[in-house]
């Protein structure tokens, strides 16, 4: 497959570094599953959008000149190249056709992110009128759980900081606190689900803000890639339900500067790569 879109996400940069800044488990868990010294992956990259180039003998599902997108997680090789050789069906990761109404930059930035969000927020089954606090709702999987949060019905409060407000407002929450200058745990509010998307506020932390019966969702929890995710997501996207936040877009020559960026932790949404230039396609 020809490779013209992928990402940098907090995934990669702490698979890279093999540190994760703010869990001490995460740390262990990044070490084990993708090098103890340094990346077990020659390439890095966990997410892609391209064209199919071949497809083996055997392959049904796809032909040359299909439109994809999907996840590179636990091949030998990630999407951080011209090419990529995937498999039709594997265990780990997922291959699709790509949602027609976007950019191969934009799809690349929704498969990591948009998968774990569907998965974690699934499980909470929210009901329409319930009210539902995202912590980190300004980064890649925040803002994806604030716009499926608000499909599936739920009044919205986004947590983010000062800068990035409006742009949360944009994603469409109800109501946005800025942590520097409130803590929502005392405020009062009680909250049917609370998601923390970013690993920096445990559930203890949460508990007075929940309801007797409330759920805390954590970015921690193990999520699956599968196609019926994948399906889900690109109807929604088709349907102009939600689609991805795109922050900034480098080349691939750039991606230093875009892991750089990234590294500072102040990313909105999502940083997008574009590997192969618009008049290749």
């Amino acid at each position: 497959m020809k490779v013209y879109g992928t990402t940098v996400n907090a995934a990669v940069v702490n698979g890279r570094k093999g540190i994760h800044p703010d869990s001490k488990f995460f740390t262990i868990a990044l070490r084990l599953m993708y090098g103890i010294r340094k990346p077990r992956k020659p390439i890095l990259g966990y997410e892609f959008a391209g064209v199919v180039e071949s497809v083996g003998k055997d392959v049904t599902q796809f032909k040359k000149g299909d439109e994809v997108w999907g996840t590179t997680t636990m091949l030998k090789n990630g999407s951080y190249a011209e090419y990529v050789c995937v498999p039709e069906k594997w265990k780990m990761g997922v291959v699709a056709l790509k949602p027609s109404n976007l950019t191969y930059e934009q799809a690349a930035a929704v498969p990591v992110a948009g998968m774990a969000v569907l998965h974690i927020l699934r499980k909470a089954e929210i009901q329409k009128g319930q009210k539902v606090l995202i912590y980190g709702a300004s980064g890649s999987t925040g803002s994806f759980s604030v716009q499926l949060a608000k499909y599936f019905g739920a009044e919205v409060t986004g947590v983010c900081s000062t800068d990035k407000i409006e742009m949360v407002k944009s994603l469409g929450a109800d109501k946005v606190i800025d942590y520097t200058k409130e803590d929502f745990t005392q405020s009062g509010e009680k909250y049917d689900v609370v998601f923390e998307s970013v690993v920096k506020i445990s559930d203890k932390k949460c508990k007075s803000a929940l309801k007797p019966e409330g759920t805390f969702l954590t970015i921690k929890s193990m999520t699956s890639e599968t196609e019926e995710k994948m399906a889900y997501l690109r109807n929604l996207i088709e349907k102009d339900i939600i689609k991805p936040y795109v922050d900034r877009s480098y080349p691939l020559e750039e991606m230093v500067e875009a892991h750089k960026y990234v590294d500072k932790g102040h990313k909105k949404g999502n940083v997008v790569i574009t590997v192969a230039q618009k008049e290749d396609k």
